[in-house]
C-alpha cells in the first residue's frame, strides 16, 4: 500500500520502485525471441566500440543507458505523448557479437541481427556503441530502398580511409551514402563543430547534396528554425535518426568518445527531436555514450531521455 492508500500493482514494471528489479531499456519487457510475437518497436542494445579513433568505452554504453533508463515514466510531459501505450515496445536485448575484434566482421553480425528484426516488421530504437554501428543497421532498415538521414552530432562522420580502414566511426554516413542506403539529397547534419584535420575534412557532405548546419548557424538562426529548414530539405518519405551523444556541450555530456566544446544544450536536443512529430521514422539510434568517461551517470542519463524522446516521436 502507498501512504495515500492506493493499492500498487507490481506485476506493472512501471509501478515498481525504480532502484529494484533487472534494468531494461525504460522497464520494459525483455524479449530476445521477438521474432515469435513481434512488436512495433524495438530497443536495442549494440555493445560494440571497435570503431573508435579516440577514446573508447561506448561499449559499455547500453548498459549504463539501461540503468538510467529506469527513472523514465510513462508520459511525456511536455508533449503527452505515451509510447507505451500507443504501440507495443520491447527491449529485445544486445546484438551478441562473436567477432568483436574483427571489425568488418563485428558489423556483418551486427548487420545480420537488424535483417531479423526488419524482417520481423518491427521498428528498432538502438543504443550504441560508437557510430560504425549506424552503418550496418542501416545495411538492413535502408536495403530496399534509400532513406533520409536526420544526424545531430558533433561530426559530419563522412570521412573516408583513417589508418587503413573505411568503416571507423568518423565514416559510416559516406559509406552508406556510396552504397545507396542514404538519400544525400533528402539528409541534414546538424550541430557539427570542433577543429579540424584539413579544410576539407566534410567535403564529401557539401559535395554530395547533404545539408550541414553548423552550430554556429544554430546560435544565429535558433534551433527551431534551423530543425524547422531540416524538415522541409528531407521532405516526406522514410527517415533515419541518429543522435550522436556528443552533439551536446560536454557540459551535459562529458562521458564520450570525442567531445568538443560548444555543443547544444540537452534542452536544444530534446525540442528538435520533438519537431520530428509526424515523420516517417524507420530507425532511429542514439550514440557514442562512454560510461567510463562520464561522471555521475549524467551522459547516460541524457542519453536515456533522447532516447525516450525518439521513442515518443516513433510511437505517435
Amino acid at each position: 500500500m502507498s501512504d495515500d492508500g492506493e493499492t500498487l500493482d507490481f506485476s506493472d514494471p512501471m509501478q515498481r520502485p525504480r532502484f529494484a528489479g533487472i534494468a531494461t531499456f525504460f522497464r520494459l519487457p525483455w524479449q530476445e525471441d521477438f521474432e515469435v510475437s513481434p512488436p512495433d518497436i524495438g530497443v536495442i542494445g549494440v555493445p560494440y566500440d571497435g570503431g573508435v579513433t579516440n577514446r573508447p568505452g561506448a561499449r559499455h554504453g547500453p548498459r549504463e543507458v539501461r540503468s538510467q533508463s529506469t527513472l523514465i515514466r510513462r508520459i511525456n510531459q511536455a508533449t503527452g505523448a505515451s509510447p507505451f501505450e500507443a504501440k507495443r515496445i520491447a527491449d529485445l536485448g544486445d546484438v551478441i557479437i562473436a567477432k568483436p575484434y574483427e571489425l568488418t566482421g563485428a558489423h556483418s553480425e551486427i548487420q545480420r541481427f537488424y535483417e531479423r528484426v526488419v524482417a520481423a516488421g518491427i521498428r528498432p530504437l538502438s543504443c550504441g556503441g560508437d557510430h560504425s554501428v549506424a552503418l550496418p543497421i542501416l545495411r538492413a532498415v535502408a536495403r530496399e530502398r534509400p532513406v533520409a538521414l536526420i544526424q545531430i552530432d558533433a561530426h559530419a562522420d563522412t570521412g573516408d580511409n583513417y589508418m587503413g580502414s573505411r568503416f571507423h566511426h568518423g565514416a559510416p554516413f559516406k559509406v552508406a551514402t556510396d552504397e545507396g542506403l542514404l538519400d544525400p539529397k533528402r539528409s541534414v547534419q546538424i550541430g557539427i563543430r570542433g577543429s579540424l584535420y584539413d579544410r576539407d575534412m566534410w567535403k564529401f557532405s557539401h559535395d554530395a547534396g547533404m545539408k550541414v548546419a553548423y552550430i554556429e548557424e544554430v546560435e544565429e538562426k535558433g534551433w527551431r528554425k534551423v530543425m524547422a529548414e531540416a524538415l522541409a530539405f528531407a521532405g516526406p518519405g522514410p527517415v533515419y535518426v541518429s543522435v550522436d551523444i556528443d552533439s551536446l556541450d560536454p557540459a551535459f555530456a562529458p562521458g564520450t568518445g570525442t567531445p568538443e566544446a560548444g555543443g547544444l544544450t540537452m534542452r536544444e536536443l530534446m525540442g528538435m527531436i520533438r519537431m520530428l512529430k509526424g515523420q516517417e521514422i524507420v530507425g532511429a539510434d542514439l550514440v557514442e555514450v562512454s560510461p567510463p568517461f562520464d561522471v555521475g551517470g549524467l551522459t547516460a542519463m541524457n542519453g536515456a531521455n533522447a532516447m525516450f524522446e525518439l521513442l515518443c516521436v516513433m510511437a505517435e
